[in-house]
């Protein structure tokens, strides 16, 4: 029996491991190869977009980071998924890339206009600066990554058909809807209230 970094989350199980101890992700197969997971983050588009809606946009954050994480697993990159995923503006350009190209190399058309859908996340993103109800825009942005996810998933269905799509809410995701929703109600609730 020996020890192996385990390639969702990079922590350490034993090469027998079923599931990975510290982020619960399965192991297929049982070593380090980056082939035991699909390319991309998998998560349904239903998901996506009530996560997205619900957190407030932190979802979107995890998406980047989840995904940047599979793409230094899978191509042996030295990259640091979380700040490219908290520097998602800078970076979202060219996590859309990885996954369009990715598609492009297996032969999966039509890909996605990344440039145009780059544009959008980031200029939604921005209309938080707007004045208020103006700014509930912003909590639209994820309508961008839907069309990237959505590519994303047919590339991870033909490279690990076996793989877990994510289409389950989870009890936590179940808390961070109730969490968000009760924020949304607050602030639409603020928004209708009379100003003196």
């Amino acid at each position: 029996m020996s020890i192996v970094n385990c390639p969702e989350c990079s922590g350490t199980v034993e090469d027998t491991a079923i599931t990975c101890v510290h982020c619960g992700a399965a192991l297929i197969i049982a070593s380090a190869d980056s082939t035991a997971l699909p390319p991309f983050f998998a998560v349904s588009i239903l998901k996506l977009a009530v996560m997205s809606f619900f957190t407030l946009g932190l979802y979107e954050l995890y998406w980047f980071y989840r995904n940047w994480q599979r793409i230094r697993v899978c191509k042996r990159r030295d990259i640091k998924p979380s700040l490219r995923a908290l520097f998602g503006f800078f970076f979202c350009y060219a996590c859309f890339k990885e996954i369009r190209d990715g598609g492009l190399q297996r032969g999966i058309r039509p890909a996605p206009p990344i440039g145009v859908l780059t544009a959008g996340w980031i200029l939604l993103n921005l209309t938080w600066k707007l004045p208020p109800p103006f700014s509930l825009v912003s909590l639209l942005s994820w309508v961008f990554l839907l069309p990237v996810q959505s590519y994303a998933n047919r590339i991870n269905l033909e490279a690990f058909p076996a793989h877990d799509v994510n289409s389950r809410f989870t009890i936590w995701n179940w808390v961070w809807i109730a969490v968000g929703g009760i924020f949304l109600l607050l602030a639409v609730i603020g928004l209708l209230m009379p100003t003196e």
